[in-house]
């Protein structure tokens, strides 16, 4: 048995003991919410409702994107962060780190007993329980893995092929694994329709995204002779156009798969000043790294952070590090 199999099998041995003891249970991911994240915290808050359905159980997360919202539950999603309850049990997920809990952390830290379960390479383990597979495709690999596949129902599967979806890239990165697309496999059993759920959440975009997209890429930059691309969003390109995070879905991977491009960077300045950066590899830099010396984090081949300055010290102190690595 590999230590990732004996992780999960201990995981999953404990996890079940302590959600029967707990009479009270919350579930939280990572800020701006992306497809794994919300698809593992509805996923597991429907999979314990299922098993369990005389539980409180709360899902406390940041707003969703609107196409994640055909999601059974994704009505019952609580944004408070005044919450004065003391919970039980709290699962934290597909977070690297307790700050990215952002405006429930202190929820988090105050639970009874906490787990942690994720697959970001960067995560060095919190809580009282901690599963955390750097081989797993997304968290939600490692929830099925975890789960009873007998006892997940179509709405928890629909949540469960949602984040292996978006976090294989629809099973296009080297994350894809012969596992991954066995649990496709039997999540498709179960009722799931790939064809609306890549195409409603992954591929479709609207008007105006095709606008950022466009403007995005014709105001693109290469660097180091064409290893880096990167583009910038300011904030008067935000009020004109009325951008969110999720106008951008899509943006740095359109930018990634330029010719001769190791390493593309999309800033959208969320105030003056303050830019969130996304990051992506083809697998000559681990973007993970460079990440974390911004205080974020990720995968090898995506990962993202939040900077403040002017753009072109925050695009000139990655490039230097981008390099560092291409040269190594």
């Amino acid at each position: 048995m590999t230590s990732n199999a004996k992780i999960v099998r201990q995981t999953t041995t404990l996890l079940s003991r302590k959600v029967k003891e707990a009479k009270t249970i919350a579930i939280s991911g990572h800020t701006n919410p992306d497809g794994d994240c919300v698809g593992a915290c509805l996923g597991l808050y429907t999979y314990i409702r299922d098993q369990y359905p005389g539980k409180q159980v709360d899902i406390l997360l940041e707003p969703i994107s609107k196409k994640f919202q055909f999601l059974k539950y994704a009505e019952n999603i609580k944004q408070e962060k005044n919450i004065e309850e003391t919970y039980d049990l709290y699962f934290s997920l597909d977070c690297s780190d307790t700050e990215r809990l952002s405006q429930f952390q202190e929820i988090f830290a105050e639970a009874k007993y906490k787990i942690c379960i994720d697959h970001h390479v960067s995560n060095t383990g919190f809580g009282d329980l901690t599963c955390v597979v750097p081989e797993a495709s997304s968290t939600c690999e490692i929830l099925f893995d975890l789960f009873d596949e007998k006892r997940i129902s179509f709405d928890c599967a629909q949540c469960l092929y949602l984040g292996l979806v978006h976090d294989t890239g629809v099973f296009k990165h080297s994350n894809t694994t012969r596992h991954v697309m066995e649990i496709a496999g039997i999540l498709i059993e179960k009722g799931v329709r790939p064809e609306f759920i890549i195409d409603e959440t992954f591929y479709k975009k609207t008007y105006l995204q095709n606008q950022i997209l466009g403007r995005a890429l014709m105001e693109s930059i290469l660097l180091l002779e064409g290893r880096i691309i990167f583009s910038v969003l300011r904030n008067k390109d935000v009020i004109t156009y009325g951008i969110q995070s999720e106008d951008l879905d899509g943006v740095i991977d359109q930018l990634r798969v330029t010719e001769g491009v190791e390493c593309a960077l999309l800033l959208f300045e969320k105030e003056e000043g303050v830019f969130k950066v996304s990051m992506r590899s083809n697998g000559g830099v681990d973007v993970s790294k460079i990440a974390q010396n911004f205080g974020g984090g990720g995968h090898v081949k995506a990962a993202g952070c939040t900077a403040q300055g002017n753009a072109r010290d925050i695009i000139n102190n990655i490039s230097q590090l981008v390099e560092g690595q291409l040269e190594q």
